[in-house]
């Protein structure tokens, strides 16, 4: 395997981000986490998610810190993704390992 891809490349997810596709998703993601031990996800600028994407970004960030990986996003939530987490109440409970995952928030002191 290419070493370079194995860090630098990421999943491209498509627009609609729902239950209607959650289990595409979870397959590409599922195949990530095979070969690679570095999984960046780009989420497409104006992207329609619902709390299913949510769900399932959460328990991939749990399963790859079990596996010893890294997941992460390749830029902050926005839109509805972060409309999501705001009307779900994730952000008023983010712990500083949250912010930065999903919002790019690093620790300043």
């Amino acid at each position: 395997m290419d070493t370079q891809k194995q860090y630098y490349e990421s999943i491209n997810l498509p627009d609609v981000l729902s239950i209607r596709n959650v289990t595409e998703i979870y397959s590409k993601f599922n195949d990530e986490f095979h070969s690679r031990d570095t999984i960046i996800v780009s989420i497409p600028e104006g992207a329609e998610a619902d709390l299913s994407f949510v769900q399932l970004i959460e328990s991939s960030r749990r399963q790859a810190k079990s596996k010893g990986k890294t997941f992460k996003l390749s830029s902050p939530a926005n839109g509805s993704v972060l409309k999501i987490l705001e009307r779900a109440g994730f952000i008023e409970c983010f712990d500083q390992e949250d912010a930065n995952f999903w919002l790019h928030k690093e620790v300043t002191l």
